[in-house]
């Protein structure tokens, strides 16, 4: 069940939902504009977030901008045709890509079958349009190459490319005068590739980038908000075991020895999954 939140004076929220891989998706409230952060995963997501905050007085948006070019996060567009679309050049042709595909059970199962779509993204699919499947591409209005600034208001939007593992072209969206990092999903591993991974220098790049952004609140796409003390507990974590699969050659075990004397104690499920991610990404 989704829930509606609100951080700060100007930004609100709707959670994820895990069974449709239905992501967050942001309100940025300024005097003049209204931004949101990312379409959907359906209409129906679309509608579902805009008719929620009408019934808070919230305004529709006059701008949308698509995080990256995963189909969880643009493929709501449709709802938003009166909306002016903008995305990182790298997204829009990614997206072009998909226009041709259709999206019957059959074709996708063919794709999954091919190693060109996941399963986990297909059953998704499946599960969140289960009445139609009249999935239209629609491309985004605007596009840069790495930063657009965007004063809605009292309140401004720097949105930058960063890219990283999980998507190439993902951008994030800094609420400067609130002081939160609309994150996507760039800091999360590879999904398209044989194995789940981080690889080493995509990941410290990344964190070197998101790090210069002076935010108190991080919104991961796929979880919660969290605290600039969390994040930067999950970047640390990141960062070592970057170094230690570096120092060890990717070799697990050692990495997973050297990662419990630095905690000092057992690794949590979160810990050893992202150790097998930078082993399965170790380039060697």
């Amino acid at each position: 069940m989704h829930s509606i939140k609100k951080i700060g004076q100007r930004f609100w929220y709707i959670t994820p939902i895990s069974e449709t891989d239905r992501p967050i998706l942001g309100m940025v409230v300024g005097d003049r504009k209204t931004l949101m952060i990312d379409a959907g995963n359906s209409e129906k997501h679309a509608h579902y977030f805009l008719e929620e905050l009408s019934k808070r007085q919230v305004p529709n948006p006059d701008i949308v901008v698509l995080t990256h070019w995963h189909w969880d996060h643009i493929f709501g567009l449709e709802a938003l045709r009166e909306t002016v679309s903008i995305s990182s050049d790298k997204t829009r042709k990614e997206m072009e890509k998909l226009i041709p595909l259709s999206w019957s059970d059959e074709a996708i199962d063919v794709r999954v079958k091919e190693g060109t779509e996941i399963e986990f993204c297909a059953k998704a699919i499946k599960n969140e349009y289960i009445d139609h499947r009249d999935i239209k591409i629609v491309l985004p209005d605007l596009t840069f190459e790495k930063q657009v600034e965007i004063d809605l208001g009292g309140i401004t939007c720097i949105v930058q490319h960063v890219g990283g593992d999980h998507a190439a072209d993902s951008v994030v969206v800094y609420i400067q005068e609130e002081k939160i990092l609309f994150l996507g999903d760039c800091i999360y591993p590879d999904i398209f590739s044989e194995k789940e991974n981080y690889t080493i220098n995509e990941t410290l790049l990344l964190l070197d980038k998101l790090e210069t952004f002076d935010a108190e609140t991080y919104i991961l796409s796929h979880q919660r908000a969290i605290s600039k003390e969390e994040f930067n507990q999950e970047a640390a974590m990141l960062r070592t075991i970057a170094k230690y699969t570096d120092t060890y050659s990717g070799n697990k075990q050692e990495i997973i020895d050297e990662y419990k004397k630095y905690v000092n104690r057992e690794l949590t499920e979160d810990e050893m999954l992202t150790i097998d991610d930078f082993v399965n990404g170790y380039k060697g």
